[in-house]
């Protein structure tokens, strides 16, 4: 089934017997114990698994073309379950551009425990001067977060598979519509799914996806189950019901992040456009081979520096000024000052999160913000 279809029907396989279309919310902790001491319903401990989080898991692992999937209650959870789930020592890959939440994880949560090196994974040769005895993971992250750079998956793949190295990538930023990992060779797949998958803006999670269970997937279910970072019964059913327009929603962030890309492409204003689908971008061929279209996320560069894109961000008035993405509504920050001071990110870059408002508002918007 195309994804269109299977965002609708694969959350809606739990039949219960009052033969509801649109899964319940069932919101019992416990369930009840056979005779023989089993559980024939499914179901033992709301932490360990319940419908609503079944059905979430079956819709993510089937739009991933994976073989399982773990909801957590966020996506940093989500992303950490995978650094725990590595023996202590191990030495991971990871990008030099990377979503700061991860990158600090790694840098603070994980500093004594494991080996990591941040490295340019747009070069493939790069990666492989990085390789140690003790090297275990390489985490991609495509496209990136905030400099939108794109990291060949399949490429990444034979490296990992010829070293005997798992692959994990963060798909956040195009979300299961756009990008499947899995079918590029990649072993994990993870998301935010606060993110596209919510959509909202309203409900906290994160998910990963497996192409194999193997023992290495089921070290990761055990910190999911033992551990408890659960979502709820409620924030399971938000996504599910989220999911079945994902597919739709995707084609309007799509269309509209490529209008605004082009358009800020050619304003006086701009220094730089960090969009994917743009042709001057230094990965766009391998983006148009391993995805389905290029996202509503772009980053901009400002001319006149961080005071003037603070300026910036301050005088629009539709876009909300405010971290996070994918939601319906359309998002601007100063990145920089949200990572702190030891971020990486130009100064005077600002992320911009393109919701699914007409976009001839959108680009108005930002020409009356960057009018000096």
């Amino acid at each position: 089934m195309k994804p269109e279809t299977l965002a609708i029907h694969a959350g809606n396989l739990y039949k219960v017997s009052t033969r509801d279309v649109t899964p319940p919310i069932n919101l019992s902790t416990t369930f009840l114990r056979d005779e023989d001491g089993g559980y024939s319903g499914g179901h033992m401990y709301s932490r360990v698994s319940n419908p609503n989080r079944s059905a979430l898991e079956n819709a993510l692992a089937e739009l991933e073309k994976g073989a399982e999937a773990c909801a957590f209650s966020s996506g940093n959870t989500a992303g950490m379950a995978v650094f725990q789930a590595l023996k202590p020592g191990s030495h991971i890959i990871a990008p030099d551009d990377m979503y700061w939440g991860f990158k600090k994880q790694l840098q603070t949560i994980f500093k004594d425990i494991l080996e990591i090196d941040f490295v340019d994974l747009t070069s493939l040769n790069n990666i492989e001067r990085f390789i140690k005895e003790n090297t275990v993971l390489i985490w991609v992250e495509t496209p990136s977060n905030p400099l939108l750079k794109i990291t060949d998956i399949a490429g990444v793949s034979r490296i990992a598979k010829e070293n005997n190295l798992i692959l994990a990538c963060d798909s956040t930023f195009a979300s299961p519509c756009l990008q499947n990992p899995i079918a590029f060779g990649a072993d994990i797949v993870m998301h935010s799914s606060t993110k596209y998958i919510g959509g909202h803006s309203d409900v906290l999670g994160g998910v990963l996806i497996t192409a194999k269970k193997d023992e290495f997937w089921e070290k990761i279910r055990n910190v999911q189950q033992v551990g408890g970072a659960v979502p709820s019964p409620f924030d399971c059913f938000l996504l599910v019901r989220s999911i079945k327009t994902l597919a739709y929603r995707m084609h309007g962030h799509c269309n509209n992040g490529m209008a605004l890309a082009l358009h800020l492409n050619k304003h006086p204003e701009i220094e730089a456009v960090y969009y994917p689908g743009l042709s001057t971008h230094p990965q766009h061929e391998i983006a148009k081979k391993q995805m389905a279209g290029f996202g509503g996320m772009l980053s901009v560069l400002i001319k006149g520096g961080s005071d003037q894109a603070r300026k910036v961000v301050n005088k629009v008035k539709l876009f909300a000024q405010a971290t996070s993405l994918g939601g319906v509504e359309s998002l601007i920050e100063h990145r920089a000052s949200v990572e702190g001071p030891d971020t990486k990110t130009p100064q005077n870059l600002i992320r911009i999160s393109v919701g699914l408002e007409h976009i001839d508002d959108l680009i108005a918007d930002l020409d009356q913000a960057l009018a000096r």
